[in-house]
C-alpha cells in the first residue's frame, strides 16, 4: 500500500532531487501518509499525500494578492495557458485535453491564490501533463495577442470593417460580465470586500468588467514576474505514483532554473473595528419574479480569527454548522421559519477562504421594510444560544457527519484535499494539521467535557461581543442593468476618445492579425501525447448478483471495498402516475424526506437522518433506452448511505417514510417551497446552457417532454408560481396522490453496495424493509398505453434477471421547436439539438467521437476564441440527442450560424487521422473516468446496461474511422436529415422577435 510504503521509506532530513524532507506523518483516518518537503535553493514548498489511489493528482498554487480590480490574476491564469517556451503552440492547455487521459484539468483564481490542478490514472500521462503545467506556470510566452484574446481588447464590431463601431471584447471580460449578473455572487463579493477592506480582499480578483479595460499587457507581465516564482509556490502531489519521480521532474524542468527571492505577497491581518458598520448596494431584479416587492437581501457578518489556528477554525466551522444547518438549528428556526424571506442570504455560515475567517447569516427574498426585523432576530437568537446552548444530539449528529465523510470515498479525493488545504497553507498554516480530523474531533470532545459551556462562550466572544460586524443589504433597482450598460458605454467612449488616428489604424490591423492567427491551422506537434494504443482495450468487469427479496422484488448486490459504509438505492416506476401530477414529482421528491414521517415531526426526522445516515434523497429520473429513441423508463431513485452499525436504523427510516409519510405540515411545506424556488432561479445563470439544451431537445423524442417537465425552465417557472401562491393547500393535497403511485413495491427494484462482510446483515435489513411495503390490491393501469417489458441483462453467473417496464410512443413524430426565454442577462446561452442514434447503434460511437472532434477542432475556435463566449461545444447524450451549445455568449443568431458552419465542416471531412485519434483519447478519458466503490454497478441497475454492452460500445469507439465520421455527419446532421430543435436564454433579441418561427417566452 502506498501510504505504508511512504511511512517506511522517507526520513526527516533526507535529501531527494534538490528537496529536503521536513516531516513524515501518518493520517490513518484518511488512509494516507503526508510527506512535507522544501526545495533547498528556492524555498518552494511541497506536500505529498501517499494513498492507495490510482487517480493521482498534481497542483501548484501561487499566492496572488492583487491591489486593484483589473483582474490581473484571472487574466494571467487564462494567458499562461496560451503557450510557453517548450510548448509555444497556441493554447496548449485546451490541446492537452485531447492528447491525454486526464480525469481532471483546470485552473482556478481565488481571492488570494491561483491554483493549477490536474489528475490522471496513467503514469506516462502524469509526466506529460506535469511537463506542460510546469512550463505554462513558470515559462509562459504571455504574447500580446493572447492577452488581447483572453483579457480584453478594443476591436471593431466586425473586425473586417473599420466603419463598424469599436467595442470591448475578450474572454475574461465576457466571463466577468456574466458573473456580475449573478446577484448571489455579487452579494458574496461585497460581504468580503466590506468586511476586509484593508488589503487584497477589498478588490475583485476575477476582475470587475468596468476595471478590466485598465489592465495593460505590461502590468500583466509584471504580475507574473513577482507572483509566479518558486519562492511563492506550493506544490502538491497525491496518489500512489512514486514521489521521487515527481520531485526529479519538478526540480529539473522548473525549479533548478531559479534563485530564491523574498516574495512580498503576505496578506497582513485586518485591523479590527471599534464599532459595527452598515452598507447598502443595489442589483438587477430577479428575472423570474417580475413585479414582486420582496427581493431584498440582508446579512450580518462577523470577522473571526486567523484560519491558520487549525483547532479554533475547526471549532468555529462546527459551531457555524450548529447555528445554521437543518431545521433544528437556531437560525433556521428564527429566520427561515419567520416567513419573512425565501432562503438564507448567499454565503451563509463559516467562510474560511480568507486569511481571517468570517461568519455570515441573513435572509434573501425579504421586503425592504423588514431589514431591521431581521437584524433584531439575529441579535435575539445569539442571546438565546448563549443562554441555552445546544442539544447533545445535535453535536453528536455533526460529529457523525464528519466520521461518515471521512469513510465515504469520492473519485476526486485528491482534488478535494488540495482544495481543502489551499487557503490555510496559502497563509503559511500547517496543511497536515488540517488533515488530522480524528485528533481535532477528539480535542473538541475533550473541550466540551471539561467545559459544557465551551460553545456558548465562543458565541459570546466571537458574535455577541464582536465589534467587527457588518450589516449588508441589497435591493433591486429596475434600472440596474441599464446603468451598468451606461457605465460600460462611458468607459468605452473614454477609451475611444483618447485614441489618435494612428492608434485606431493599429487597432484595426491588430484585430485582423488576431483573426488571422485564430484562423490559422495549428501545429500542436511540440506537445507530448498519449497514443490510442495507450488506452486499455478492455474494461474491468464489475461483479453484480441479482436475487429476489420479500418474495418477488429484485435486489442487485455489488460487493465493493466501501470502507465500512453501506450504500442503498431503490428505483420505483412512475408508469401509473396520471399526466396532470407529473410536474409536481420533483417537488414531491424534494420534500418527501423533509416533512416528517410516522411518529417523527420534521425536526425529529432531520435529527435522525443526521445521526444515523449520510443523507436520504429522492430524485426523479428519465432513463432513455439503449436501443430505441422513442422508449424510456420513468421513475424515482431513492438513495442513501450509512455506517454499517446504523443500517437497521436507516432502513427503519425508509420504512417509515414509505409507509407513513407526513403531508400535513403546511407551514414547513411553504418554507421548503420558497427555498426550492429561490435555489432554482439563482441557479439559472450558472446552468443556462443546460436549460437551453433541455428545451431545444424537448420535442425530439418522447423522453424530452418529461425531461423539460422535471428539470427544465418549465419546472423553474412552476416552482416560482407555487412559491407566490397565497393558498398552498391545493398543492399539498396533490402529494398523497403521487404517493399512492410511487411509494409501493409494484414495479420496484433495489441495489446495495457494501463489503463482503456486511452482505448477510444487509440482505436481512433490506428484506425486512421490503416486507413492510404496501402492494396494490389490483394491478393499477399504466397512465401510458404503451408499456414495453425489457429483461435486465443476463451476465456470466447472473441468474433471475428482472424486467424493467419502459414506455414507448409508436405514434411519436419529432417536431422542430425554437424557443427564446427572455431573461435580463447581458449574455446568451444558445443550444441546438438534433435527433440521432441510440447508444447501442454503431452510429452512436461515431457521433460521440464527432462531437468531441467538432468541439476541439472547430467550435472552440469559433465560439470562444473568435466569438468571445466563455465556452461552447458539441456533445451526444446517452439518449441519442446531439447538442451544440454556447455558454455566456455575447452572440446569439451568429452562434446558430457557427453551428451550421460546424456541421458543414464535419460533412466535408476537413480533419486528419491525428485529429480523430485526439478526439478518441478525449472520449475515452470520459468513458474511463474512475468510478467510486459506492457507484459501481449503477449503470446496470438504472439503465440495464451490462458490461458486455459497454465493451461492445468500447470496440465501436476504437473502430471509428474518417469515413464513418463523414457518413454520420451527412446522415444525421445535414439539413433535412433529422429534426433540429433550438433554444436561447438571454436578453431581448430584435432579429428573433421578427422571426415568426420562434416562440418568445
Amino acid at each position: 500500500m502506498a501510504c505504508e510504503r511512504a511511512l517506511l521509506r522517507y526520513r526527516v532530513g533526507e535529501k531527494i532531487h534538490g528537496f529536503t524532507v521536513s516531516q513524515v506523518t501518518s493520517v490513518p483516518e484518511l488512509s494516507l501518509t503526508a510527506v512535507k518537503l522544501s526545495h533547498d535553493s528556492t524555498g518552494a514548498q511541497h506536500l505529498h499525500l501517499a494513498r492507495e489511489d490510482r487517480n493521482n493528482l498534481f497542483s501548484v498554487q501561487f499566492r496572488t494578492t492583487p491591489m486593484d480590480s483589473s483582474g490581473a490574476p484571472h487574466v494571467l491564469e487564462h494567458t499562461v495557458l496560451c503557450g510557453s517556451q517548450r510548448y509555444p503552440c497556441r493554447d496548449p492547455f485546451f490541446k492537452m485535453l485531447n492528447r491525454s487521459l486526464s480525469t481532471f484539468m483546470n485552473a482556478f483564481t481565488a481571492s488570494d491564490y491561483t491554483l493549477y490542478p490536474f489528475s490522471t490514472q496513467n503514469p506516462k500521462d502524469f509526466r506529460n501533463l506535469l511537463s506542460v503545467y510546469l512550463d505554462a506556470a513558470f515559462f509562459p510566452c504571455l504574447r500580446e495577442l493572447d492577452f488581447w484574446q483572453e483579457g480584453w481588447r478594443l476591436e471593431h464590431e466586425d473586425p473586417n470593417d473599420p466603419q463598424t463601431p469599436l467595442v470591448f471584447k475578450g474572454v475574461v471580460f465576457n466571463e466577468m460580465k456574466g458573473a456580475f449578473t449573478d446577484n448571489e455572487r455579487m452579494f458574496s463579493q461585497h460581504v468580503q470586500s466590506h468586511l476586509l477592506p484593508d488589503h487584497t480582499y477589498s478588490v475583485v480578483s476575477g476582475g470587475d468588467p468596468l476595471c478590466i479595460p485598465d489592465l495593460t499587457w505590461e502590468q500583466l507581465r509584471q504580475f507574473h514576474a513577482t507572483h509566479y516564482h518558486p519562492s511563492n509556490a506550493r506544490f502538491f502531489t497525491y496518489g500512489n505514483f512514486p514521489l521521487e519521480q515527481h520531485l526529479k521532474q519538478i526540480h529539473e524542468e522548473a525549479l533548478s532554473k531559479f534563485q530564491r527571492i523574498k516574495p512580498h505577497t503576505t496578506v497582513p491581518a485586518q485591523k479590527p473595528w471599534d464599532k459595527p458598520r452598515e452598507f447598502q448596494i443595489t442589483c438587477a431584479p430577479d428575472s423570474l419574479a417580475a413585479g414582486s416587492s420582496e427581493q431584498t437581501t440582508i446579512s450580518v457578518s462577523f470577522l473571526l480569527p486567523d484560519i491558520t489556528d487549525t483547532f479554533e477554525a475547526f471549532t468555529l466551522s462546527l459551531l457555524s454548522s450548529l447555528l445554521i444547518s437543518g431545521p433544528n438549528s437556531p437560525f433556521y428556526k428564527a429566520l427561515i421559519e419567520s416567513g419573512l424571506g425565501t432562503d438564507f442570504s448567499p454565503d451563509v455560515g463559516y467562510n474560511g477562504c480568507t486569511r481571517e475567517a468570517y461568519f455570515s447569516v441573513g435572509l434573501q427574498g425579504i421586503a425592504e421594510k423588514d431589514i431591521q426585523t431581521v437584524q433584531d432576530l439575529v441579535d435575539r437568537t445569539l442571546d438565546d444560544i448563549i443562554e441555552k446552548g445546544f442539544e447533545d444530539d445535535r453535536i453528536e449528529a455533526l460529529l457523525h457527519k464528519i466520521e461518515i465523510q471521512m469513510k465515504h470515498q469520492s473519485v476526486s479525493f485528491g482534488l478535494a484535499l488540495t482544495s481543502y488545504v489551499a487557503s490555510c497553507w496559502n497563509h503559511d498554516g500547517d496543511p497536515v494539521e488540517l488533515l488530522k480530523l480524528g485528533s481535532q474531533v477528539a480535542q473538541f470532545r475533550k473541550c466540551l467535557e471539561e467545559n459544557p459551556k465551551f460553545l456558548q462562550e465562543k458565541v459570546k466572544q466571537y458574535f455577541k461581543n464582536n465589534q467587527h460586524k457588518l450589516t449588508l443589504s441589497m435591493k433591486p433597482d429596475d434600472k440596474y442593468s441599464e446603468k451598468q450598460m451606461q457605465l460600460e458605454a462611458e468607459k468605452l467612449k473614454q477609451k475611444v476618445n483618447s485614441l489618435s488616428p494612428e492608434d485606431k489604424q493599429q487597432i484595426y490591423e491588430k484585430g485582423l492579425e488576431l483573426q488571422a492567427q485564430q484562423s490559422q491551422p495549428q501545429d500542436a506537434s511540440c506537445l507530448p501525447a498519449l497514443k490510442v494504443s495507450d488506452i486499455e482495450p478492455r474494461i474491468p468487469f464489475t461483479e453484480v448478483e441479482v436475487a429476489l427479496a420479500a418474495g418477488d422484488i429484485p435486489v442487485q448486490y455489488c460487493t465493493q471495498p466501501t470502507n465500512g459504509v453501506v450504500y442503498f438505492r431503490a428505483f420505483s416506476s412512475l408508469n401509473t402516475l396520471p399526466e396532470e401530477l407529473r410536474p409536481y414529482v420533483p417537488l414531491f421528491c424534494n420534500v418527501l424526506t423533509k416533512l416528517g414521517c410516522g411518529a417523527l415531526d420534521y425536526r425529529e426526522l432531520a435529527q435522525q437522518v443526521d445521526l444515523k445516515t449520510g443523507g436520504l434523497a429522492a430524485t426523479p429520473h428519465v432513463l432513455p433506452d439503449d436501443s430505441h429513441l422513442d422508449t424510456y423508463e420513468q421513475g424515482v431513485l431513492f438513495s442513501s448511505f450509512c455506517l454499517d452499525r446504523n443500517l437497521p436504523d436507516m432502513m427503519h427510516l425508509w420504512s417509515e417514510i414509505f409507509n407513513n409519510p407526513c403531508f400535513e405540515a403546511e407551514e414547513h411545506f411553504r418554507v421548503l417551497v420558497k427555498m426550492t424556488a429561490q435555489e432554482l432561479s439563482n441557479g439559472v445563470p450558472d446552468a443556462g446552457h443546460l436549460y437551453a439544451s433541455i428545451r431545444a431537445g424537448r420535442m425530439l423524442a418522447p423522453a424530452g417532454d418529461l425531461q423539460e417537465t422535471f428539470g427544465g425552465m418549465d419546472q423553474v417557472r412552476l416552482m416560482k408560481r407555487i412559491a407566490e401562491m397565497t393558498d398552498i393547500k391545493p398543492i399539498l393535497r396533490k402529494l398523497p396522490h403521487i404517493r399512492k403511485h410511487l411509494l409501493n413495491c409494484d414495479n420496484f427494484r433495489c441495489s446495495v453496495n457494501a463489503t463482503p462482510q456486511q452482505m448477510s446483515q444487509v440482505e436481512n435489513s433490506v428484506d425486512n424493509f421490503l416486507r413492510t411495503l404496501s402492494r396494490s390490491k389490483k394491478e393499477r393501469k399504466p397512465a401510458h398505453p404503451h408499456v414495453v417489458e425489457k429483461p435486465a441483462p443476463k451476465g456470466p453467473g447472473r441468474h433471475s434477471p428482472f424486467t424493467r417496464k419502459l414506455v414507448t410512443d409508436p405514434t411519436f413524430k419529432p417536431c422542430p421547436l425554437k424557443t427564446h426565454f427572455q431573461l435580463p442577462f447581458p449574455v446568451n446561452y444558445v443550444a441546438e439539438c438534433i435527433r440521432t442514434a441510440p447508444y447501442a447503434a454503431p452510429a452512436h460511437a461515431s457521433l460521440k467521437i464527432l462531437a468531441r472532434l467538432m468541439t476541439a477542432k472547430f467550435l472552440h475556435t469559433e465560439i470562444r476564441e473568435k466569438g468571445g463566449a466563455y465556452g461552447g461545444g458539441a456533445r451526444l447524450s446517452y439518449g441519442g440527442i446531439f447538442t451544440l451549445y454556447s455558454y455566456r455568449d455575447p452572440h446569439s443568431t451568429e452562434t446558430l450560424q457557427s453551428f451550421l458552419k460546424a456541421i458543414d465542416w464535419a460533412k466535408s471531412g476537413r480533419f486528419t487521422q491525428q485529429d480523430i485519434n485526439e478526439a478518441k483519447l478525449s472520449v475515452f478519458a470520459a468513458v474511463d473516468a474512475p468510478v467510486a466503490p459506492s457507484d459501481k454497478g449503477l449503470d446496470c441497475f438504472l439503465y440495464g446496461l451490462s458490461d458486455e454492452a459497454k465493451q461492445a460500445h468500447r470496440e465501436q469507439l476504437f473502430a471509428v474511422s474518417h469515413e464513418d465520421l463523414v457518413d454520420v455527419s451527412n446522415r444525421y446532421l445535414g439539413a433535412g436529415r433529422s429534426t433540429h430543435g433550438m433554444a436561447l436564454l438571454g436578453p431581448d433579441n430584435e432579429s428573433i422577435a421578427k422571426d415568426p418561427s420562434w416562440i418568445v417566452r
